[in-house]
């Protein structure tokens, strides 16, 4: 394949196919600057005009690459501190009219050349801009205009590829002038979103806590199941094995299981769902053919195969998925191939409501934090909310993803959206719904990738975080969820250890992180043969100190507020919150900005004073010295941060 050179004469610097660059001189020909690895083929590659560029953000080239499929703006900028023009970096460069005519320069011209100072450059009428359309979809892999009707979200840091030196900065329009810094800050602000869970970590924990040696796992279960489900004392896990038995491991005690068969649950039939009681760490809900058998595991686990189930819940017709509810301990809800969803007393054994009006398969159900409301996804294209204590048909409706792939539901933004992750013909997205208009359809979409599985989610209160994966992926994805734009912001994702691949991904309550290390989440993740730990981490400097702006009160949803009986009959409740902040730790201290230096004018500097005066000065900025040492950053210190810092 040829060489691409890219030059940019003002800067020596030279690009190599958009990914090494050099700059070049005199003394030593090619001084490598920068890589920049390209994970998408590179189709072209055009530089942009010096005055389009951010000259304020220090950004001294910028290079269009042209994929198969979009065009990716790569940007190389040059550390520096302050927001001013660095002259250095910028000598003139040439401008935007003719400087002689044909003519003039077979005589021997010389072409004009312009200042990039903001305040120096040429001042050129402006047409007005043309209206662009409102409507946007977020992508990873770029932003692309939607003609559709519904309003989406602007672009997000997801359009900004993350092969390259450094993020884009605003993209100016043609030969136009630079905005001014404040209009400059705005417009990288309103690009580049940042979070503070963009480097997000995910790392699979110590051996030690490993379960290994599984065999005969059910690795064929159903969309709606999630593979395995957890809580903080056991996990259990469908086996391969007549009779539809389920393995119960405890997870205090992690290690190689023998080779020798194992006491399971005889569930009679394969599982199709099934879920533990977030009250009761010994009680198994498994939903199958047509019924709803409850299980009470023996306190310390296993010692013997169970036959005979607690309770016996009948349905008409085989199981799609079953939920708990949040807040009513004994309260139960599934949805069933008769097109119906009911709820069940278990503390009666009863069915206490029958919701209709889905016209095809439920693929998946979730109750609002407030436990009040029920929302669904159905394959009818159909997102819905349902009010069970006031009606047995649904209060409100609206367009979901369409297609018979599968989608999965959960309330976020402190229960005031919904978010749905489905399937836009062949690729995996994300929709983000408002709880109260339902009908106007998604306020917001994110495509993640193309896989057959559909995306199970996991959200995170307490960050607005949802991490999702599929079964038989091998990358966790995760972002960042706003109730207004950007809407969603891509954080780091996690890519399984090869050769596995994720069977299901479930999650353990918040008090299983591990604040002292700056974990927000902690994960079980089944592959083939093991279980294993995996915790996502915020990256921070001081970790000594109890990090709160990560780590807000937590509702204890591990504790029921009512009853079914109580919550059938009208009563309401909500969790009551815990700090995570240990006893021997102290909040962070660090301000929430850097402080912004404050430069003298050089007439200060120049004027003459008194001795007297000089150590006047001197003897105050020792004392200030002194008791401020703390106060400034550790990244004060220097230009840029460290590989092992993040």
């Amino acid at each position: 394949r040829m060489v691409i050179p890219l030059f940019d004469e003002d800067t020596g610097l030279l690009g190599d196919k958009v990914v090494d660059c050099f700059e070049v001189s005199s003394s030593e020909p090619f001084l490598s600057q920068s890589h920049c690895l390209t994970d998408i083929s590179t189709r072209g590659v055009a530089m942009v005009p010096k005055l389009a560029l951010d000259v304020m953000s220090c950004e001294v080239m910028r290079v269009l690459q042209l994929t198969d499929s979009c065009i990716v703006p790569i940007s190389y900028q040059v550390p520096r501190k302050g927001q001013e023009f660095h002259e250095d970096l910028y000598p003139d460069t040439v401008g935007t009219t003719s400087a002689m005519s044909a003519e003039e320069w077979w005589q021997g011209g010389n072409k004009q050349k312009v200042s990039l100072h903001p305040d120096k450059r040429p001042k050129l009428k402006v047409p007005p801009a043309k209206q662009m359309p409102a409507k946007k979809e977020v992508t990873s892999r770029g932003s692309k205009e939607s003609t559709s009707s519904s309003p989406l979200s602007t672009p997000s840091s997801s359009a900004v590829p993350s092969r390259s030196p450094s993020s884009t900065s605003g993209l100016s329009s043609g030969f136009l002038p630079s905005p001014s810094p404040s209009q400059s800050a705005k417009a990288i602000q309103s690009l580049l979103p940042t979070s503070k869970f963009r480097h997000i970590q995910g790392a699979v924990m110590h051996r030690d806590t490993h379960i290994t040696n599984m065999r005969g796992l059910n690795l064929t279960t159903p969309g709606e199941c999630d593979g395995f489900c957890v809580n903080r004392q056991r996990v259990a896990v469908p086996l391969a094995i007549s009779g539809g038995q389920i393995a119960i491991f405890e997870r205090s005690q992690p290690g190689r299981l023998p080779d020798t068969s194992l006491p399971t649950i005889q569930n009679s039939v394969n599982v199709v769902d099934f879920s533990w009681d977030p009250f009761d760490a010994r009680r198994l809900a498994v939903g199958d053919d047509a019924k709803i058998r409850v299980w009470q595991v023996p306190e310390g686990g296993l010692k013997e195969t169970l036959t005979e189930p607690e309770l016996i819940l009948q349905h008409t017709e085989k199981i799609y998925s079953i939920k708990f509810h949040p807040l009513a301990s004994g309260l139960l809800v599934s949805s069933s191939y008769d097109l119906t969803v009911r709820l069940w007393n278990l503390e009666s054994g009863e069915q206490v409501k029958l919701l209709t009006g889905h016209q095809d398969q439920v693929f998946g159900m979730a109750w609002s934090p407030d436990g009040k409301l029920l929302a669904t996804a159905c394959k009818d294209g159909k997102v819905r909310i349902y009010d069970p204590r006031k009606s047995t048909t649904p209060v409100q409706e609206g367009p979901g993803p369409e297609g018979p792939r599968g989608a999965r539901i959960v309330w976020v933004c402190e229960g005031k959206y919904l978010l749905v992750s489905g399937f836009d013909r062949s690729e995996r997205g994300l929709y983000l719904y408002s709880a109260d208009s339902l009908s106007s359809g998604a306020i917001a979409s994110a495509q993640v990738d193309v896989s057959p599985s559909t995306l199970i989610p996991f959200y995170d209160p307490d960050t607005s975080v949802i991490i999702l994966t599929g079964k038989g992926d091998t990358r966790v994805h995760i972002y960042e969820i706003f109730p207004e734009e950007p809407y969603f912001i891509e954080c780091s994702s996690f890519n399984s250890p090869e050769p596995h691949k994720l069977q299901g991904l479930a999650f353990l309550p918040k008090t299983e992180c591990n604040v002292r290390d700056v974990e927000i989440a902690v994960g079980l993740m089944l592959t083939k043969t093991t279980i294993e730990p995996v915790a996502f981490r915020v990256p921070r400097v001081k970790k000594e100190f109890f990090q709160d702006d990560v780590y807000t009160d937590t509702a204890v949803w591990w504790e029921p507020i009512l009853t079914a009986s109580g919550w059938l009959s009208g009563i309401n409740g909500q969790h009551k919150k815990i700090s995570l902040k240990p006893k021997d730790m102290t909040p962070s201290e660090a301000p929430k900005e850097a402080p912004v230096r404050k430069y003298l004018p050089s007439s200060v500097y120049l004027e003459e004073k008194t001795d007297e005066q000089k150590k006047e000065e001197l003897l105050s900025a020792m004392v200030a010295k002194l008791g401020n040492m703390d106060d400034p950053l550790p990244q004060e210190s220097f230009e840029g941060v460290d590989d092992d810092e993040w």
